[in-house]
């Protein structure tokens, strides 16, 4: 009765459909958003936000993109359990993953969150702005995010660890990824990794000037070479194992730098390999935002490449 009831009330998002959080493993819980690009009818919510239940309380991982977004998810949330939130933890700064901050604080004002050290600089320093224009133009569901910005109040570092509630949490930060206020968030518990926007399954996201293509590969490949954790969770698409999570992100990313590093070495533009380098990626047609993130992409890895080839001299 109890699921038939939480399916029934799920949250729901017009032609996407009703999201509430599942039962992954253990005490983990997760809610799968839409793979799909902030707009007005998923009212910016696309990302993965999850729940790890302690015996008192619960920590919460990138609870969505908006106040509004948040309120929904906290009523989701309060369907798995009664018991207070304890704590939140933000794997980068952008504000898709963050913004919902607000509306768990509105309900506890004490509310601990985590970040890492870079993105609480850089949310102060203008990037929550930035990210509320951009959502709010997207979504029009972004009233009541601001004034003031959720901000994460506890900085963490590479290597941290941190216990709330018996539960244990290791972090890493590469240096330079996805952005450079990544964390990656290891549940020691039930051995769950949360990826953040190191991965992605089913859409593309940006990359900005504090990213890297090369180091989000390098990232990731370190990762498939260390110890394969029971669940995977990324900042979008569907979770699983280390294989199927993430080795579709990484062979996209792989791809993008060949081929950016061909139109280098032929003293070619990076557009001009983007016919050849969508051919090899026919398998991620139906991925959001192939059509105008794949130049985007080329272009960030060709600059890298030369940037590289420029220091070397």
């Amino acid at each position: 009765m109890l699921i038939a009831g939480v399916q029934a009330n799920a949250m729901e998002l017009g032609k996407y459909g009703t999201f509430s959080f599942k039962k992954m493993q253990d005490n983990v819980y997760i809610m799968h958003g839409p793979v799909t690009s902030p707009n007005v009818e998923n009212e910016g919510f696309m990302n993965n936000p999850a729940i790890i239940e302690g015996k008192h309380g619960l920590i919460v991982v990138d609870p969505g993109g908006s106040y509004n977004v948040g309120k929904k998810v906290l009523a989701e949330i309060e369907r798995v359990s009664k018991k207070p939130i304890l704590a939140t933890i933000n794997t980068h700064k952008h504000g898709d993953h963050w913004f919902a901050n607000k509306a768990l604080l509105e309900k506890y004002p004490k509310l601990k969150i985590y970040a890492h050290a870079n993105m609480i600089e850089a949310v102060r320093g203008g990037e929550a702005q930035k990210w509320y224009d951009i959502l709010n133009g997207l979504t029009k569901n972004l009233k009541g995010t601001d004034h003031e910005f959720p901000y994460p109040n506890i900085a963490l570092k590479d290597g941290d660890k941190i216990e709330i509630d018996g539960e244990r949490f290791r972090v890493f930060h590469p240096a330079k990824a996805h952005t450079d206020t990544d964390l990656i968030i290891l549940h020691e518990n039930s051995r769950t990794l949360f990826l953040g926007d190191n991965v992605m399954k089913g859409r593309l996201g940006a990359f900005d000037a504090s990213s890297s293509i090369y180091g989000n590969i390098e990232t990731l490949e370190k990762l498939l070479k260390e110890n394969d954790y029971k669940l995977y969770v990324p900042g979008h698409g569907p979770s699983g194992g280390r294989d199927e999570t993430i080795m579709p992100y990484l062979t996209y990313l792989k791809t993008v730098a060949k081929w950016s590093k061909k139109a280098y070495d032929d003293d070619l533009e990076a557009y001009e390999v983007k016919p050849q380098a969508r051919k090899e990626l026919k398998g991620y047609e139906q991925w959001d935002g192939i059509s105008y993130a794949l130049g985007r992409h080329l272009q960030k890895a060709y600059d890298e490449v030369a940037m590289q080839d420029d220091d070397e001299e």
